[in-house]
């Protein structure tokens, strides 16, 4: 057996879903309003992985323009049966207090890179649908469903209806097989057979601090299933010291060797402050005499910081690099932009060779049109910097570098021009919408080439600037990434801290920024 370390995948990647095909390992998680829609990792010894192409890439099968924060792509299901690779997801185009419009889609292809085929509308009674391919070769949809009506619990209970394929769409009565815990909040449902037996294994309570996965059995699909006497089957709630907190939304995966295993959110606080969003951990699971399953060690309740495996070959890949130099005719797969595609939201590596040019978009607050790239920060302890050439005109023309939760919550190191001072640098911050500017940093005229660094430690944020990529020059001020965290940000909040370049024209679109390179390093 090999240890592998908690979390797999770290950052951003909140909602696993894990797809054992042979002995190749599929995740799939949520991009919610970051383009391309539904992140698909891969790997043979669930410790080193790759990112494969992006299904939802094409504009004419995913349309987030205008998605609210934390809306868009929840929970994505990637299942194999009958030669084929099945995913279904959510569009979420409105969460309300009350109201949840949650569009349920599926797709599917032979390869898992695609091509895949044109989305079909299953349906919006709710959200996290599943789909269970049982022996008889019958096909099975499974979602959480949302009560719109004030007097009632909005997260109703969990359902299920027959998916005929040949027809593409769903048929048959709807069947309620749960109504969940006394946790509340049911959600995240996924179905698989064991010994005969339907095991249904769902989240609760929320996925703030108190969320679990609780677990229902069955000996017939459509139920009633009947709960487990053990529930929460895994939580942190309970545990105030673990390191691994928010742990729930999780689904089973079978090895080769029979081995169980199961792969669950999770995030690492830092002073109750989520930063690095919801990550993908894995946990060992065993079947109990009674027949139901628990958490490997730890109580059989609890996360651990590691899980053992029997992996067949080591798979490495090619790590990407620290530093891209925008060299390559397509950007890395690590790299997204917000509710549009690079091409459309103004980001081109065509028209100067060497360069990533972004065209002036709308603001960073904007929810369509806006020129920024960004990737996943996945280290409190790292370094993040660029290299631009850019000419403001005036004080609507911005370019520089971001450290971003969302169009509320962010803080942008940029040049701009002033009418009076000319060019200068400055630190934007928006704090829940609150927007405050640092003390302005004059540049001398003439000058086009600026390079630009962040360096994060722990909550701590600190810009410094370089003319000349040498003798960086450290702001006084220090920025805390608290503000970039769930927790701490008004309204929904299931991303993650992200890091990335902008380029801005609030007047008449006519500049663009030419980006050199980007770096992202972990510290020591």
């Amino acid at each position: 057996m090999h240890t592998i370390s908690n979390p797999i995948l770290k950052g951003f990647y909140p909602d696993p879903c894990i797809l054992r095909v042979g002995e190749d390992y599929y995740i799939a998680t949520s991009t919610f309003e970051w383009f391309p829609g539904v992140c698909i990792q891969h790997s043979r010894d669930l410790e080193h992985w790759e990112t494969l192409p992006a299904p939802l890439r094409n504009e004419s099968v995913l349309d987030l323009k205008g998605i609210d924060t934390s809306c868009g792509i929840w929970a994505p299901n990637l299942t194999y049966a009958d030669g084929m690779f099945y995913l279904i997801y959510t569009v979420v185009y409105t969460d309300r207090p009350r109201f949840k419009d949650t569009h349920n889609f599926l797709t599917t292809a032979k390869d898992i890179e695609g091509p895949w085929s044109k989305p079909v509308f299953l349906n919006c009674s709710g959200f996290d649908p599943s789909l269970f391919h049982d022996d008889d070769g019958r096909k099975w949809l499974v979602n959480m469903t949302i009560d719109q009506r004030p007097t009632r619990t909005r997260f109703s209970g969990i359902v299920m209806q027959e998916y005929n394929p040949e027809a593409q769409h769903l048929v048959g009565p709807v069947y309620p097989i749960f109504k969940g815990t006394e946790t509340g909040k049911t959600e995240g449902p996924n179905l698989c057979k064991h010994d005969g037996m339907y095991y249904l294994l769902c989240a609760e309570g929320g996925t703030e601090f108190g969320h679990c996965c609780t677990l229902a059995r069955s000996r017939t699909v459509n139920g009633v299933y009947e709960a487990c006497p053990y529930n929460p089957i895994m939580t942190s709630d309970f545990s105030k010291d673990c390191p691994f907190q928010r742990a729930g939304h999780g689904m089973l995966v079978e090895t080769a060797d029979q081995q169980w295993l199961m792969a669950h959110l999770c995030s690492r606080p830092l002073d109750r402050f989520s930063i690095l969003g919801r990550e993908t951990s894995v946990q060992n699971i065993e079947w109990t005499p009674d027949g139901w399953l628990r958490v490997l060690h730890n109580h059989g309740k609890f996360p651990r910081d590691h899980f053992e495996f029997h992996a067949p070959e080591e798979s490495r890949y090619p790590t990407p690099p620290e530093k891209e130099d925008f060299d390559l005719p397509v950007l890395p797969r690590e790299f997204l932009t917000l509710r549009q595609s690079a091409e459309t939201c103004g980001l081109s590596l065509k028209e100067r060779k060497g360069f990533l040019r972004i065209h002036g978009g709308n603001s960073l607050a904007c929810k369509y049109g806006v020129g920024f790239l960004a990737r996943r920060i996945q280290s409190l302890s790292c370094e993040i910097g660029t290299c631009v050439q850019f000419i403001p005109q005036n004080f609507c023309q911005t370019a520089g570098l971001v450290c971003y939760y969302n169009g509320d919550n962010y803080f942008y190191f940029k040049i701009s021009r002033d009418e009076r001072t000319g060019v200068y640098l400055s630190v934007e911050s928006v704090d829940n919408t609150e927007v405050t500017e640092s003390k302005w940093i004059p540049v001398p005229e003439g000058q086009e080439k600026f390079c630009l660094r962040a360096r994060i430690q722990g909550r701590s944020l600190q810009f410094a600037y370089s003319f000349d990529d040498s003798g960086f020059v450290t702001l006084e001020e220090s920025y805390d990434m608290a503000v970039l965290s769930d927790e701490h940000v008004n309204g929904n909040g299931f991303t993650g801290a992200m890091a990335g370049i902008c380029c801005e024209d609030l007047q008449n679109k006519t500049c663009h920024a030419d980006f050199d390179w980007f770096q992202y390093r972990e510290l020591d």
